[in-house]
């Protein structure tokens, strides 16, 4: 399955700026003041690093989209 969209869902909880994400997958993450996803990514060639990232997440507001 390919990852087609990421996003910082804050629903219940708000991004605590930890930067686990960026640690995780530099090349997908950065988080300045909060979590982002940077542009012009092709999210499957660091699927396994989002996956970790989204898992790994304190607060779990990482969310993605697989088709």
């Amino acid at each position: 399955m390919k990852i087609t969209k990421i996003w910082l869902n804050e629903t219940n909880e708000e991004c605590t700026s930890c930067g686990l994400c960026e640690s995780i997958a530099p090349d997908v993450f950065e988080v300045p003041y909060k979590m982002i996803v940077k542009e012009n990514v092709d999210y499957d060639n660091f699927k396994n690093g989002i996956k970790e990232a989204a898992d790994s997440c304190p607060v779990g507001v990482i969310s993605f989209e697989e088709e």
